[in-house]
């Protein structure tokens, strides 16, 4: 069978027999997009907002075990997973296929974004070997580069969560000065959706799945320590 004949029954096998929990929240992108610029500017390191993404979900899972955890058949029970694998959705001329970042959350930002590109060019070459798309422990698929504000992708077995990156857009809101007075400001707003399966993922783990996320993408230092 061919990849994406293969791809097809693993997606209509996932939405058939994953209860699929929809949680969606925005961030504001700026603080990310100066830390990008910074990085290039000071240090001459160019990195994409893809790969500072995947260091902040990968923070994010370590600091909430629960939610790095797969649903074993076989027991019946949720299993936490012993370490942090983000499988990155890549779009091949064969299908999609999931080259994964092990241990992202050890890696630092500019290790993530080499590795990225080695295993996204062996992807549409189609040398990426079983171990390089095998086994993850959670997904991200990244739409941001197309016009795309906001998607609900599918779990990606036995994976119990996948994270649907959209574009950021720059939206007006509200906020507070320094003497109290509230004023319009612009800043860039970007939807993740998690898709997660509800065996593993009850609202309060999607809440602090959430929660620590979000505190990564206002606070971006938190991805250097």
């Amino acid at each position: 069978m061919e990849i994406r004949g293969v791809i097809a029954k693993r997606l209509l096998e996932s939405k058939q027999t994953t209860p699929h929990l929809y949680l969606s929240k925005d961030v504001i992108l700026d603080p990310l997009l100066a830390f990008r610029n910074e990085l290039k500017d000071q240090h001459g390191v160019k990195v994409s907002v893809n790969d500072i993404v995947i260091k902040a979900v990968a923070l994010a899972l370590r600091n909430v075990p629960e939610a790095n955890a797969y649903w074993d058949n076989s027991k019946e029970e949720a299993q936490k997973c012993d370490s942090v694998d983000i499988s990155i959705a890549v779009a091949t001329e064969k299908g999609l296929m999931t080259p994964i970042i092990r241990n992202a959350d050890q890696k630092t930002i500019s290790a993530i974004s080499s590795e990225v590109k080695q295993l996204a060019e062996k992807a549409r070459a189609g040398k990426l070997a079983p171990n390089e798309f095998q086994g993850g422990t959670f997904s991200i698929s990244n739409l941001g580069m197309y016009p795309v504000d906001h998607f609900c992708a599918i779990i990606n077995p036995p994976q119990a969560g996948i994270l649907a990156v959209g574009r950021g857009n720059k939206v007006v809101v509200p906020v507070m000065d320094n003497d109290g007075t509230e004023k319009a400001a612009v800043v860039t707003k970007m939807m993740l959706t998690l898709s997660a399966d509800h065996r593993i993922f009850d609202g309060q783990v999607g809440g602090k799945f959430f929660t620590e996320l979000a505190l990564n993408f206002s606070d971006i230092r938190r991805l250097l320590l």
